[in-house]
């Protein structure tokens, strides 16, 4: 896999510049459950990776063994997931994500009979829950291997600045996924040599 990814993204000529100066974007441990991951993403929310760490173990350790089963979670009192420092907003996002898994039995489905698109149209459906916030669990959780986040600020931050990109608003976005095109189907991928390429 690994090679057929790096083989297939090279034929890009600037994509293939920073390859070979970056580690190849596997996966870690084991985690498919999207449930918690919704979650830990709603969490992370325009704050620092440590900034959020802290707050996502402070709110596990509110469940018997670490786990914020929906059950548990729907009747948590609002104040304790406040007490965590989880904000107002983002404290009833988690408990309309442990209501709507419920209500749709969601804990139940085979996530791999779902289309990338089928997932972003259900889970968007929870309030709190974006587009982009779904696509991250696409890439991440589901590692569904031909996800654009387009919306994502650092990825359009590095194309810019590797493919010199100088349009503005629909124009570079137009710009940007025509870029991509030449990725499929490993766009996943791209994406994630591009943050870290950035972020060296």
């Amino acid at each position: 896999m690994q090679e057929q990814v790096i083989a297939h993204l090279s034929r890009d000529p600037l994509l293939a510049s920073i390859i070979p100066d970056i580690a190849f974007p596997d996966y870690g441990a084991d985690n498919t459950d999207v449930y918690f991951g919704l979650l830990e993403s709603i969490t992370s929310q325009q704050l620092s990776v440590k900034a959020a760490d802290t707050i996502f173990k402070r709110f596990l350790a509110l469940f018997p063994n670490d786990y914020p089963t929906a059950e548990l979670l729907v009747d948590t009192p609002h104040e304790n997931l406040r007490g965590v420092g989880l904000s107002n907003q983002k404290a009833q996002y988690m408990r309309n994500t442990a209501a709507f898994f419920l209500e749709h039995q969601l804990f139940e489905k085979d996530w791999s009979d779902y289309s990338d698109a089928e997932v972003v149209q259900t889970l968007s459906s929870i309030k709190g829950v974006g587009k982009w916030t779904v696509e991250m669990i696409l890439m991440f959780v589901l590692r569904r291997p031909d996800v654009f986040p387009i919306d994502d600020l650092g990825v359009r931050q590095a194309m810019i600045r590797l493919y010199k990109v100088e349009s503005e608003g629909k124009a570079q976005y137009q710009q940007l996924t025509e870029i991509a095109e030449a990725w499929r189907p490993y766009r996943t991928y791209a994406c994630r040599y591009l943050w870290r390429w950035k972020d060296q």
